[in-house]
């Protein structure tokens, strides 16, 4: 009974954690004027202490900014001069933020290490001498 309260409490710890953590924040111009376009990024039905649910987690992440970094969901955004730079700020910011370990491993598997230490994201040798 314990055992169980402690598992659910601690996934649901981790879930806050990463909700709280992955917004995007893509920023894009409209009608002469900047705008930060945030896109709330759900783990709902995902085990991030899991490598698939981190996978699953890191291609939401990955869709999300990419949206934020061209049309943003929105009427009259135009997509950044850069797109590119955009999207792996935002995602490497999102990756940062919820400092996940699997997560990170999911964000390495299609970036180097400098890319991401660019980013201030650590990688999971700097993660568990935390």
């Amino acid at each position: 009974m314990y055992t169980q309260a402690a598992l659910t409490s601690s996934r649901f710890i981790l879930g806050a954690a990463a909700i709280a953590c992955t917004l995007f924040a893509g920023t894009v111009a409209a009608a002469g004027r900047e705008v930060t376009v945030a896109i709330h990024v759900s783990t709902e039905g995902l085990d991030l202490s899991q490598p698939s649910g981190a996978q699953k987690f890191y291609r939401r992440l990955k869709h999300a900014a990419q949206v934020a970094c061209t049309h943003g969901n929105r009427v009259g955004l135009e997509v950044p001069p850069d797109p590119a730079a955009c999207y792996e700020k935002a995602l490497g910011g999102a990756i940062r933020s919820a400092n996940l370990q699997l997560l990170t491993l999911a964000y390495l598997e299609t970036h180097t290490l400098s890319q991401a230490a660019a980013l201030g994201i650590k990688a999971p040798a700097q993660m568990a001498a935390k």
